[in-house]
């Protein structure tokens, strides 16, 4: 979709790590990345309702940890950045993350917050080799990249995905990754929540998100949430707390999102996004979309959408919320046609939009 959920985030801000604990007391939404400079912070999302947990076996722990960790990685970057005191010039900082392999050729999948604005990448791997990475391609909608790595096979265990559309309330996950620099760590906990939304480090909504009260801390962004079956089903990049360090209320990129990005990062280098051009929130009762704002010169404002419609079909398909209008937009590319119905003054209207690139931000 075009923006974030209408009231419910605010541009993402990177702000000194002091300032973070203060905030009048509320809990603020942190970038689970390490650095020494500054951390990214986003105002705390809206729940929906998620499926009942499901009856299946499982590994214990101890076996997921020992069929997944040799695939986690820490990566650690290093990147420039203005002089705080003023004088001018630049400085080098350092931040550090995780990853997980994604294949046998080397690529790696981690989150676009622990890599953005790179100078040199270097990942760990489980044997304590280290090898110089470059980036593939990111992308800040989605909060998601991809790094490679010339490594030896040996080093390379890829661990598989899972279909993040078939977790439950209550599914037992495993995060695996370095908080604070503690390479191979692993935490364990449930599914919290589902259909949770992030807003991207472009302030675009990331959909479907995954909460989990498994302890994930700075430095566990980018690396896997795994299920009961040792699949990833999630890439953590977000916790909420107070202070800074882990409440128990994490949330990460579902599985279904990483595949289809990762597999275009790698075969193109980019993400092209399809764009309508508006911000929208739930209209009453499950009635659709409604739109809040509609931006000059864009799809929208072409075919005579404007604020306060609310649309009630996409692609022939009936509209109960935002969510279902923007999982008809990210079914499209930029160039694509889309056919929307909305209700304006009890009145709906038919319209067929040529959809574009999104923009950066």
């Amino acid at each position: 979709m075009d923006t974030a959920r209408n009231r419910r985030f605010s541009l993402p801000a990177a702000i000194a790590a002091a300032a973070l604990i203060g905030g009048g007391g509320g809990a603020a939404i942190y970038a689970a990345v390490s650095t020494n400079d500054t951390k990214t912070v986003v105002q705390q999302v809206a729940s929906t309702s998620a499926s009942p947990a499901a009856n299946t076996s499982s590994l214990p722990v101890s076996e997921i940890y020992k069929r997944a960790y040799k695939g986690v990685v820490e990566i650690t970057v290093t990147s420039n950045s203005n002089d705080p005191y003023g004088f001018g010039g630049s400085q080098q900082t350092e931040g550090q993350g995780s990853g997980f392999v994604y294949d046998t050729q080397g690529h790696i999948v981690t989150a676009d917050h622990v890599v953005a604005g790179a100078t040199s990448v270097s990942v760990k791997f489980w044997n304590g080799s280290t090898y110089s990475a470059h980036v593939v391609g990111t992308d800040p909608s989605t909060d998601l990249a991809v790094i490679k790595v010339d490594a030896p096979s040996s080093a390379l265990v890829p661990i598989p995905l899972g279909d993040s559309s078939k977790l439950a309330v209550g599914d037992g996950v495993v995060a695996i990754g370095s908080p604070f620099g503690l390479e191979e760590t692993v935490t364990a906990g449930i599914v919290s929540a589902l259909h949770r939304e992030m807003t991207s480090p472009n302030n675009y909504a990331i959909d479907n998100s995954i909460q989990t009260d498994a302890a994930i801390n700075h430095g566990n962004s980018g690396g896997p949430l795994i299920n009961s079956h040792a699949q990833v089903i999630g890439v953590n990049a977000q916790i909420e707390s107070d202070s800074g360090g882990n409440d128990g209320v994490g949330f990460a990129i579902p599985s279904n999102t990483v595949k289809s990005i990762a597999s275009r990062l790698i075969s193109s280098g980019k993400v092209a996004h399809a764009y309508l051009g508006v911000a929208v929130g739930d209209a009453p009762n499950g009635s659709g979309a409604a739109i809040s704002q509609v931006t000059a010169g864009t799809p929208a404002a072409k075919a005579g959408i404007k604020a306060g419609d609310v649309v009630v079909s996409a692609a022939g398909k009936k509209v109960t919320s935002s969510d279902d209008l923007r999982n008809a937009i990210d079914a499209k590319a930029p160039g694509d046609k889309l056919t929307l119905t909305y209700q304006r003054d009890s009145q709906k209207h038919t319209v067929t939009v040529t959809l574009t690139n999104r923009p950066s931000s």
